[in-house]
C-alpha cells in the first residue's frame, strides 16, 4: 500500500513500548507523524533512515 502526503491513513493499531495497543483513531483530529523502520539486527536496518 502506498500513501501520499494528505492521504487518509487506514485504520490500524500497534503495541506501544509498554505493550499496550494504540490505535491511529486515538489521535483523531490531531496531526500525527508515523515513522516505520526495520527491526534492529537486520541487514536492512539503515536503508531509508535519515542520517
Amino acid at each position: 500500500m502506498t500513501l501520499n502526503p494528505g492521504d487518509v491513513a487506514p485504520v490500524f493499531s500497534l503495541p506501544d513500548a509498554a505493550g499496550q495497543l494504540v490505535g491511529l483513531a486515538d489521535f483523531r483530529g490531531r496531526r500525527v507523524v508515523l515513522y516505520f523502520y526495520p527491526r534492529d539486527n537486520t541487514a536492512y536496518k539503515n536503508l531509508g533512515k535519515p542520517r
